[in-house]
């Protein structure tokens, strides 16, 4: 059996074994076994020292199967096509990437520390924290050789604070194990506290050009849209691999997730301007396309295997109320627990125990608004005086991990 991924238009790729089919058969559906064969070969057939290991498609032997099990009419895959996808999406992305401080080099540090920088965080938000980790911890060395409270102070901001424990845990390993050096394959990498199968395949492949495809959020909106179905992780996965331009996987996985990240946008994406639109069955099914011809309606991706669908995730909204409390160039702030399941050991301003402003705390002097993972704070920050937490001077809380929320309120007030 084989396991059917969508095609695209003049694209067609299917992935799985090929059920055995007699020489007689293929004569009475009027196909030539050393045509067919030759022209699949010379598709497939891998590059010099390129991994067979990863999922490469295997086609159907003859026309008339590859219509029965894509449908009346496919166009069958060719080389030809799928050349010209990988050349066009390229030369967009030669064009029209941006400039990032982190694809300014090779160095596979830096490019595995840009990769979990960037998990569930914007861009924008990354630079300036990558810019100043990089001077802080310059190499695996440096990072391995402080202590995670100084990780953890540098992270401040970034959020999700298990990435930066997982990043020094990892490079703990590396200078003990592997003597500072990066596994130069995904499989390798994956053995490595905190890296995943996508962040193994980004380093991989654009560090040691290995060519493995990657599949993040941004790459697999971009595949549903150009297949038209809801594809499931292994048929992602497979797609991704199957179109991956071994000549440069680096830039080609980065393209991938270029487009998605500026023009296969969750809503409102800009398909104009998207330089592998032809191939774009969405786009050319006139699926839920606006009178501009762009497509208007946000298609998420939903478990594998079932039905695109727009999020209905609810927001849960709370309230709490923080004390700002200083003197003589220091600040009161607590140290939240050990075991904590949300940002242990992290700093933070006290907070009161009410759910309500107690009656002897003064109006706040500024609200300010938080969105950690699915819950929106109303943070009510009072200028008051409390008995709780430490005095920390304020020219050493760099040297402190605080939370992201403390920075915003400890910036607006004018303290850093």
């Amino acid at each position: 059996m084989f396991t059917r991924v969508p095609r695209l238009p003049s694209l067609l790729i299917i992935v799985g074994t090929l059920p055995a089919v007699k020489s007689g058969q293929i004569r009475r559906l009027g196909a030539s076994c050393s045509e067919t064969g030759s022209r699949y070969n010379r598709a497939m057939r891998p590059a010099r020292n390129r991994r067979t290991d990863v999922g490469s498609p295997t086609p159907p032997a003859t026309a008339e199967l590859r219509s029965a099990w894509t449908g009346e009419g496919a166009r069958p895959y060719t080389s030809k096509n799928l050349a010209a996808f990988r050349r066009a999406l390229l030369r967009w992305y030669d064009r029209h990437r941006r400039e990032l401080p982190w694809r300014k080099a090779r160095d596979p540090y830096r490019i595995w520390l840009s990769e979990i920088m960037l998990q569930q965080t914007r861009v924008a938000a990354v630079v300036d924290h990558y810019r100043i980790f990089l001077k802080r911890f310059p190499n695996i060395q440096a990072l391995a050789a402080t202590s995670e409270d100084a990780v953890l102070a540098a992270w401040s901001g970034l959020g999700y604070y298990r990435r930066a424990r997982m990043l020094y845990q990892c490079a703990k390993e590396l200078v003990r194990k592997h003597c500072g050096r990066f596994p130069q394959t995904a499989e390798a990498l994956q053995t490595l506290p905190g890296i995943g199968r996508y962040t193994a395949a980004a380093i991989a492949s654009i560090a040691f050009a290995e060519p493995v495809a990657v599949v993040d959020g941004n790459v697999e909106r971009v595949l549903q849209r150009l297949t038209g179905i809801d594809l499931t992780t292994p048929q992602t996965w497979q797609h991704a691999q199957a179109l991956l331009a071994s000549s440069r996987p680096g830039d080609f996985n980065q393209a991938m997730m270029e487009l998605g990240a500026t023009v296969c946008v969750p809503r409102q994406p800009r398909c104009p301007t998207c330089p592998v639109r032809k191939w774009c069955v969405t786009r050319l099914s006139n699926f839920n396309q606006g009178a501009n011809g762009t497509i208007t309606m946000e298609r998420p991706a939903s478990r594998p295997g079932g039905t695109l669908a727009l999020n209905s995730s609810r927001r849960i909204k709370k309230e709490i109320w923080c004390v700002l409390n200083q003197r003589n160039g220091s600040i009161r702030l607590v140290q939240r627990p050990r075991k904590s399941p949300l940002m242990p050991g992290m700093w933070e301003l006290p907070q009161l125990p009410q759910k309500r402003r107690p009656t002897w705390v003064p109006v706040a002097w500024r609200t300010f608004r938080h969105s950690i993972t699915v819950t929106d704070y109303a943070v009510h920050v009072h200028r008051a005086r409390t008995a709780k937490g430490k005095w920390i001077p304020v020219a050493n809380i760099s040297q402190f991990p605080i939370t992201g929320l403390t920075r915003k309120i400890l910036k607006a007030a004018g303290v850093i």
